[in-house]
């Protein structure tokens, strides 16, 4: 997987030209949106369901994009979410004009960022439901099953919701039934090697030798348990059992994937549904047109997963309905496949290119404070470059490993907008808050979007910067956080450095020290709060099912803020007086 590369950089913007390129008969790019819509366009009077997610789960989810399936794919970097721009611009290409169903599996960043684009399209009349997918049994129990990962059960949740559009069902019977359908899907898997993001020398985590983890997620997340190397017999039997364990009452029909993750063979695949399926029949399970191959991988992960979706008489007809796209292929789907439909007028406007903050008027003493800002991103991207390798090793330990990578995209990114942007304060922060956004996508990217967008609109472009009114920004910047995100301090987040940097720096300015001189000492204490960050356990995001692991290892976003608010504390100090 990761041998054929040009820039890693570029990967994904390569990866989504290529597939454009191939599949023009089933899908067409948005305009300055990384994703695509059918090729025939939006159908007027048509529900329409928009998937996504991180790259690197080929064929999910741009090649799920078609005929019984779904109408729009948005794709994040390498295992990060889209950011919120890309959401809505590929969401307001595929509206139809009979509403919207984002559908996305259940982490953090998606959350954050699918949300925030549906309430932007709420905002000009288009009616949006959510429904993400939980069906991963490894990443809680059955009483918290909202907190489940989703993994390869998306695919049965999309096709059937896909399906249930596809025939004319209105909006709200299209989210009923995909959220009947979530409910009743369980996936479990087993990794053999873990996979490696292109350019890197080695993989997220590592599987000892002859030993096997259960319990994988799908963004590089390690397995919850090792076991030794065993026959594909008793592979099958550990798969299965506890699938059958959350069986609901009376239930007998099932769609069953057995999902290959990225290296490892069709061949090994048939040779273990070989031992599935007898288990399954001796359970009295009647599978449905079962599925066995790649349909929701991990970059290049040797391993699989399976996933059983109980079917009921309505979930049974969906799921067999026929369906056309690039790497899906049921039945006789409609002939509308590569019938072009007009499109509508929202879809003609999402190409235009994201606008950097306008220079509004500014005052001269805001002006000479955007210089200062300008600097400070300058060393915030240095910083961050020079420690990704360590971000994303410590990211890796409970999570995906990507910290590093992105937080690099958006700073690059905040600091190219923010050189290009005239004006005061106001107007370059805001302009790096959207930059940095829709670069760096996932939970970062939308969380540090809007603590650089909230501290420019509490400073303005008129007013000189004082120490008390940058202290009361940054604490407006990471209430909104807070706010926003939904952690809580000891969550082992970001916010766990910021708000002990913004008590430090309120009581150093109180004792009347001068801003770069308590900026600086405010920084040490958020050094010492994220390394403290190490017995914290994580209660939320991608590293919350495997706890435990982490403690020991600080938390990677409450690291970065540590390098960040230190660096920017130096900038201040160089433009003193």
């Amino acid at each position: 997987m990761t041998k054929i590369y040009n820039d890693p950089a570029e990967f994904k913007n390569e990866v989504i030209n290529g597939f454009a390129l191939a599949y023009p008969d089933y899908v067409r790019q948005v305009p300055g949106a990384s994703g695509f819509i059918r090729a025939a366009g939006p159908r007027a009077g048509k529900v329409s369901l928009v998937v996504g997610g991180g790259s690197g789960h080929y064929p999910s989810y741009s090649g799920v994009t078609g005929v019984g399936f779904a109408d729009g794919a948005v794709l994040g970097d390498v295992f990060t979410s889209p950011s919120t721009e890309q959401v809505y611009r590929v969401a307001r290409a595929a509206h139809g004009g009979a509403g919207l169903v984002l559908a996305f599996g259940n982490y953090a960043g998606d959350r954050l960022n699918f949300a925030a684009a549906a309430d932007r399209l709420r905002a000009e009349g288009v009616d949006v439901r959510i429904v993400y997918v939980t069906d991963d049994i490894a990443s809680a129990p059955a009483a918290e099953a909202d907190k489940r990962r989703g993994i390869a059960g998306t695919f049965t949740v999309y096709k059937i919701g896909g399906a249930a559009a596809e025939r004319g069902d209105d909006l709200g019977t299209v989210e009923r039934i995909m959220r009947a359908a979530n409910a009743r899907t369980f996936s479990f898997g087993v990794a053999f090697a873990g996979c490696t993001f292109p350019g890197q020398p080695s993989p997220l985590f590592a599987v000892a030798e002859r030993k096997m983890d259960f319990g994988l997620g799908i963004h590089g997340e390690p397995g919850v348990r090792s076991d030794a190397w065993m026959p594909a017999a008793d592979i099958a039997a550990a798969l299965v059992a506890p699938l059958l364990a959350e069986r609901p009452e009376g239930a007998r029909r099932a769609a069953v994937l057995l999902n290959g993750l990225g290296a490892t063979k069709y061949e090994e695949l048939f040779l273990l549904w070989n031992n599935v399926r007898p288990l399954l029949l001796d359970a009295g399970v009647e599978p449905v047109m079962p599925e066995v191959g790649e349909l929701v991988t991990s970059l290049d992960m040797a391993g699989c997963s399976l996933s059983i979706t109980w079917l009921d008489d309505e979930l049974d007809e969906l799921w067999r309905a026929p369906a056309q796209t690039p790497a899906f292929r049921r039945g006789n789907a409609p002939t509308a496949t590569f019938e072009r439909y007009a499109v509508s007028g929202g879809a003609a406007e999402v190409g235009q290119a994201l606008v950097a903050g306008t220079a509004a008027q500014a005052g001269p003493d805001s002006e000479r404070a955007a210089v200062v800002v300008r600097d400070a991103l300058r060393a915030m991207t240095a910083v961050v470059v020079e420690h990704e390798d360590e971000l994303a090793r410590i990211d890796a330990v409970a999570g995906d490993g990507d910290h590093g990578s992105g937080m690099v995209r958006g700073l690059r990114a905040a600091e190219e907008a923010a050189e290009a942007a005239g004006g005061g304060v106001e107007t370059v922060l805001t302009a790096a808050a959207s930059a940095f956004g829709d670069r760096a996508g996932g939970t970062s990217g939308v969380l540090w979007s809007l603590f650089l967008r909230t501290i420019g609109q509490s400073l303005g472009n008129d007013e000189a910067v004082e120490p008390a009114r940058l202290a009361r920004a940054v604490r407006r910047g990471a209430e909104a956080m807070k706010d926003f995100g939904g952690a809580e301090l000891g969550d082992k987040t970001m916010l766990d450095a910021v708000f002990p940097f913004a008590d430090a720096l309120d009581a150093q300015l109180d004792e009347g020290s001068a801003l770069a001189e308590a900026w600086a000492a405010a920084a040490r204490s958020a050094v010492e709060a994220a390394v403290a960050t190490s017995h914290l356990v994580p209660k939320v995001g991608r590293a919350r099912p495997l706890a435990e692991r982490s403690i020991g290892s600080p938390d990677a976003g409450a690291t970065s803020m540590g390098l960040i608010l230190t660096v920017v504390g130096d900038a201040l100090a160089r433009h003193r007086g």
